[in-house]
């Protein structure tokens, strides 16, 4: 059975993975199939780049994409791209389900922003000291040495 899965390259610390079409059977850095796309962790956003045509021709064939293939593919919007083409909905009612989901995309990126705003500032508001007199140091007294 072949499975669309991530192979792992890159230096220690510093993943970067390979979104290929392998033999379930195989090792998680072994041999492969083809090489469909590449993913990187480290990139802010996120770095997802997928060659769709050769996507889509495995998908057609039959390979079952893992679940961490399968939510990247959701973010990048394919997954709902292949359902509809699953379907046989026509391109016109495609692009306009693509149009709309990027759309609620937007408005997703930018409630997440709000949220991080505001817990940004929940904790500048916890981190703050607050504000203690302090005490004047006790006078010193000394006594006469015997």
């Amino acid at each position: 059975m072949v499975k669309l899965r991530l192979r792992r390259i890159g230096k220690k610390k510093k993943p970067i993975y390979k979104i290929v079409a392998a033999d379930s059977r195989t090792s998680r850095s072994g041999r492969f199939l083809e090489a469909v796309g590449a993913y990187n962790p480290l990139l802010s956003p996120i770095g997802i780049e997928i060659n769709e045509t050769r996507l889509f021709t495995w998908l057609k064939r039959g390979a079952e994409p893992t679940d961490t293939v399968r939510s990247l593919l959701k973010r990048k919007g394919l997954w709902l791209k292949w359902r509809l083409l699953k379907k046989g909905v026509d391109e016109p009612t495609m692009v306009a389900e693509l149009e709309k989901w990027q759309a609620l995309q937007g408005e997703k990126l930018t409630r997440e922003a709000a949220k991080k705003a505001r817990r940004k500032e929940v904790l500048k508001k916890k981190r703050k000291p607050t504000e203690t007199p302090v005490a004047a140091p006790a006078p010193v007294t000394e006594t006469p040495a015997s």
